[in-house]
């Protein structure tokens, strides 16, 4: 069974980093936790997944990020889920700072999908939006 959904991920850089982001070009990531939020409407398991793997071809501009990350995990939400935009506008709401202007967002008119938080936002986040952590 294809489970379809929308997901956030939550990545750790325990260091600065330059990163060469696909067409966005080299974008400076400071230290600390950064939350994407996206949609897997072809199977959110295979690709939550891949964005855990470090070793993986670069498509998307997250796997940028998460091919130089410390650490990831990634929560989903599913059955019902809530559409990626929106998670993006509560990310926001909470209190995230976007990180990146552009970033995961070429097919929709979000500013990004890529925010700054705290753990106490991301837990906020995943709270209110009834998400559970993917194993």
């Amino acid at each position: 069974m294809i489970r379809k959904g929308t997901y956030v991920l939550a990545v750790t850089l325990g260091s600065p980093a330059d990163i060469r982001v696909g067409a966005l070009g080299i974008l400076h990531f400071d230290p600390g936790l950064y939350i994407y939020v996206g949609s897997a409407m072809g199977g959110l398991d295979q690709r939550l997944s891949r964005h855990l793997r470090r070793d993986k071809p670069l498509r998307w501009h997250i796997d940028y990020l998460t091919s130089a990350a410390d650490s990831a995990e990634a929560f989903e939400s599913y059955p019902d889920f809530i559409p990626e935009c929106e998670l993006a506008r509560m990310a926001e709401a909470s209190g995230m700072v976007p990180a990146a202007k552009g970033f995961g967002c070429s097919d929709c008119s979000c500013p990004t999908h890529l925010f700054r938080a705290t753990a106490g936002q991301l837990a906020a986040l995943v709270s209110s939006a009834g998400m559970a952590r993917f194993r």
